[in-house]
């Protein structure tokens, strides 16, 4: 997954002006205990960054 369909789709899940104060204050378990750009500024694959979002947040199946 390229970054920019990771942002895309924090975006349409979160609303384009919550989804970077998500990934910058919320801390997930999936993410070894870091938030999203902690999660990505490691090294991540932005597509198992989205998958412990969706995991965390219950995003619906169709939307993952």
């Amino acid at each position: 997954m390229r970054l920019t369909v990771f942002w895309q789709q924090m975006a349409d899940h979160f609303g384009p002006g919550y989804a970077d104060t998500f990934a910058r204050d919320h801390v997930l378990s999936g993410l070894g205990g870091r938030t999203v750009h902690q999660a990505l500024d490691a090294g991540w694959e932005a597509k198992d960054v989205w998958r412990a979002v969706c995991v965390a947040m219950d995003v619906p199946a169709e939307h993952r």
